[in-house]
């Protein structure tokens, strides 16, 4: 099981992360010292794990019954990354609850097998009444975006898991 501790992340491979974005930089995602601000790593998180929702998940997020809501996010920064530049932006689910999903996302430059960030964000499902947000409901998120996630978790981890979709179908590459 990958360990989530600095240590740990550091040495974080792109195989390591089931589902992968391709995220081309853009010249407003450079700060002033020449590297991505941070709260576009951020942006990369959410991204890829709503893009993962709506492709595999079959989210729609204004006509669902649950909608899932960010109580946590953070990052580790190991390298940097600019404009121009490819990245790889991979995801997996690092630990999953009844109502909850803590995911993990890795930050490549396309063709560096060194990690430069690893960070990732916490959804919790709750109820959605046309638009109106309630609690997380007592049967836990929907089935059918359990079993998503499952498909993201290694053998093993915290809330269970399979390793399907680490296939080609999992590693297929999109854009943000």
């Amino acid at each position: 099981m990958l360990g989530l501790d600095i240590a740990a992340k550091r040495k974080r491979k792109i195989s390591d992360y089931p589902y992968r974005l391709e995220y081309r930089t853009r010249w407003s995602d450079n700060d002033v010292f020449g590297h991505m601000n941070n709260p576009y790593y951020g942006v990369l998180c959410d991204s890829v794990a709503n893009q993962y929702l709506i492709e595999r998940c079959g989210y729609t997020m204004h006509q669902s019954p649950q909608a899932a809501i960010i109580a946590h996010t953070y990052f580790d920064y190991f390298g940097s990354v600019e404009y121009p530049g490819v990245l790889e932006v991979g995801l997996r689910v690092a630990r999953l609850g009844k109502s909850s999903v803590l995911y993990e996302v890795g930050v490549f430059k396309r063709g560096d097998p060194v990690v430069k960030a690893v960070g990732g964000s916490m959804h919790v499902w709750v109820s959605n009444q046309g638009g109106v947000l309630g609690r997380p409901v007592p049967e836990g998120m929907p089935a059918h975006v359990r079993r998503g996630y499952e498909a993201l978790m290694e053998p093993g981890a915290v809330g269970g898991g399979t390793a399907e979709g680490e296939g080609e179908e999992g590693k297929r590459k999109a854009k943000l």
